[in-house]
């Protein structure tokens, strides 16, 4: 499994929302994105990581940021996550894991103890012209969004 670097080209992806539109990363050139993987719709810790992207959207967007949340779930799934949680930023479906897997995004890890082969929790930074800025493995549910508004240069709400 390859991980993604600063200063790598970021992967292109076109992936359904939560409506089953196409969102392609490539379109939102110009912009500043972050793209953060997490395993599961409606689960503690990814309902968690939601939440404070959702309560943090105001200040990145302010500052620039589009978020992008994806996960293999499929876009039914993310439409009632969206609408349980008020999620208010695009949720993408990734079903065939493709993307999981060019973003390194997807493979082995541990948890509880156990080797297992599943998502990691990963958030990335794409810069205005295509390329990782920040990439983070293996981040916590709890506290990741409040760390990276601080690593941004934002205050933490």
């Amino acid at each position: 499994m390859t991980r993604l670097e600063p200063g790598d080209p970021a992967p292109d992806f076109t992936l359904p929302d939560a409506d089953g539109n196409d969102v392609t990363l490539s379109d939102l050139r110009g912009r500043t994105v972050i793209v953060y993987f997490y395993p599961a719709a409606m689960t503690p810790g990814c309902t968690t990581q939601a939440c404070d992207f959702r309560d943090s959207l105001d200040a990145l967007q302010a500052a620039g940021y589009v978020v992008l949340g994806v996960s293999p779930d499929k876009p039914a799934k993310l439409a009632t996550f969206r609408e349980r949680d008020h999620v208010t930023f695009p949720l993408l479906s990734d079903v065939s894991k493709q993307t999981l897997e060019a973003w390194g995004a997807y493979g082995e890890k541990t948890m509880y103890g156990k080797k297992v082969t599943g998502v990691i929790r990963s958030t990335f930074v794409v810069g205005e012209g295509g390329a990782i800025e920040v990439a983070q493995y293996n981040v916590r549910a709890t506290g990741h969004v409040a760390k990276l508004r601080r690593e941004l240069g934002l205050d933490a709400a």
